[in-house]
């Protein structure tokens, strides 16, 4: 209703619902006609405002930095308060008689954008829980911070809609033309975003993380290509520069117990790349991480060590595969003792080095500690198989990259694993496994070191969930007019592929458990009523 006015205050929700007290209106102000003093109204209107802030804090305990009021230019010019120094900003949408009213605004004090701007953003872990919820949707996303409830009923309603039709498109998941619109319309919201949907679904993860003494949280990044939704406004290349790839980049890190079972997204970026920037690979080395796309690694670190503070009896350990191997990355997860554990993959071409020797090289030399059997899963067309890998371990001191000389060297422990060609079958023309793992989590026996590569291993979790993101909820299908609407509308597609990946791990883990666990009366009975059905069908075939 008052657009203009709260564009032209520049708040964001959050300011308005916190300062709108510290705006007053003037509702009424006349002279009556037969009253004829040159000046009269402006210079009135001048006096009142000069006394008005005192008197209003000392009767409210408040003091006001602007005034407002509506003027019907169908009457009146409003001329009095134009000589009074207010100030036009716009016009209101006029949804009380039909008639939109000119909006004037007067400021009381000169910082006053300043006081109605400053608002603190809640912390994470600080949002309402529903305590008992009607559904998934209200208790994954009930924290949200969306002030109109109108807009949380229609979050609400989304969620189950693409959740119950996870492979169509949003008309044919809304299933009406009536909730169509009103998807639309909940992503054309300037408040609804992505890290505002994801935030309150964090919460409820971080609920699931407390549970459990040891969390793996890998972090990964993947490409969502658009190429054919060219009109999508704000898309950038996916990879090369002369590649042609359209789309977004999402970089996301998602919690999972060390057994395997998704908890939850903890953290999620998403970007277009700015198509103009073609610096070659050289000059970006030389520039500073913070101007890096780098900085996506620290930021998820980051992210999970604010978790960290608010799970103290939970072990939280960051997992990434060899592109996480940044120095800077390993200085972050070395600062605070009780922060977050970090286990990431080192890449060969990095070249670490252990005073003068190179990493590689220090760990073949040690003695074998003992031998694992590890299963490699299926990637792309190479097979799923089993390998059985020599284990080296030990806590080294790496010496900072040319670039960070003058940074301290760090401690870490590195946890080798060597595949012998000797023992792999002669046929086979797979390379063997050499994995170089690096983590801030001691490692003093043979037993630690196993556990080490069981964590690593399950960072192949988040791969599956990008599969389940992409293949199960078709995210790339989605057609939205501008990437803002599209990160939203990603949002709330993560949170259902979750959902559709945890149900499908608990189902393994806990076969047993009844099914009104997870499910309402209307589901599970519409669910035994499919299946009846399925098998009638089966019988008569």
């Amino acid at each position: 209703m008052l657009a203009a006015r709260d564009t032209y205050i520049g708040w964001t929700e959050l300011a308005r619902r916190t300062n709108l007290n510290k705006v007053l209106c003037n509702a009424r102000f006349l002279i009556v006609p037969s009253v004829k003093v040159p000046n009269l109204a402006s210079h009135a209107l001048s006096l009142a405002l000069d006394r008005l802030p005192y008197d209003w804090e000392e009767r409210y305990a408040i003091r006001p930095v602007l005034v407002e009021t509506f003027v019907d230019p169908t009457r009146f010019d409003g001329i009095c308060y134009k000589a009074a120094n207010w100030i036009i900003v716009g016009d209101s949408s006029g949804r009380r008689d039909g008639i939109a009213k000119r909006i004037f605004l007067r400021p009381l004090y000169a910082g006053w954008h300043e006081v109605l701007c400053d608002a603190v953003e809640p912390k994470l872990g600080t949002g309402f829980r529903v305590e008992t919820p009607a559904s998934w949707a209200e208790e994954e996303f009930g924290s949200v911070r969306l002030f109109d409830p109108r807009l949380k009923r229609r979050l609400y309603t989304i969620a189950e809609d693409f959740y119950n039709n996870c492979e169509k498109s949003i008309p044919e998941a809304c299933g009406s033309n009536a909730r169509t619109i009103g998807a639309y319309r909940f992503f054309q919201n300037e408040a609804v975003s992505m890290d505002v949907l994801l935030t309150a679904h964090t919460e409820a993860t971080i609920e699931r993380i407390k549970e459990h003494s040891v969390v793996l949280a890998p972090l990964d990044t993947t490409t969502l290509d658009y190429n054919t939704h060219p009109m999508t406004e704000g898309l950038g290349p996916t990879s090369g520069e002369h590649s042609g790839g359209l789309g977004l980049i999402m970089h996301d890190t998602v919690a999972f117990t060390d057994n395997g079972t998704p908890l939850g997204v903890i953290d999620a970026q998403c970007w277009a790349r700015d198509p103009e920037n073609t610096q070659k690979s050289k000059q970006r080395k030389s520039l500073p991480i913070e101007q890096k796309e780098s900085i996506k690694w620290l930021r998820s670190f980051q992210k999970v060590a604010e978790i960290q503070k608010l799970c103290p009896d939970t072990m939280l350990i960051s997992t990434g595969d060899r592109e996480s191997d940044i120095y800077e990355l390993l200085q972050e997860a070395t600062k605070d003792p009780k922060g977050p554990k970090l286990l990431i993959r080192a890449e060969k071409t990095r070249n670490r080095k252990v005073e003068q020797e190179h990493l590689w090289e220090h760990m073949i030399h040690l003695d074998i500690a003992g031998m694992l059997k590890i299963h490699i899963p299926r990637r792309g067309s190479t097979k799923a198989r089993d390998a059985l890998v020599e284990l080296r371990f030990a806590e080294v001191e790496l010496t900072p990259p040319e670039r960070l000389a003058k940074h301290p060297a760090i401690t870490v422990w590195a946890v080798y694993l060597r595949e012998n060609p000797d023992t792999q079958d002669s046929t086979d023309k797979i390379k063997p496994i050499e994995w170089m793992l690096l983590t801030t989590v001691p490692v003093h026996t043979l037993e630690d070191a196993k556990t080490r590569v069981e964590w690593y291993s399950g960072r192949w979790g988040i791969e599956v969930y990008h599969r389940s993101l992409k293949s199960g909820c078709r995210i790339r299908d989605r057609q939205l007019e501008t990437a803002d609407r599209l990160e939203a509308c990603i949002g709330i597609d993560m949170v259902v592929a979750w959902r559709i990946y945890h149900l499908t791990m608990l189902g393994r883990e806990t076969p047993d458990v009844p099914c009104t666990v997870f499910f309402n009366g209307i589901e599970w009975k519409a669910l035994c009523l499919w299946i009846a059905v399925l098998s009638v069908c089966k019988d008569q075939v």
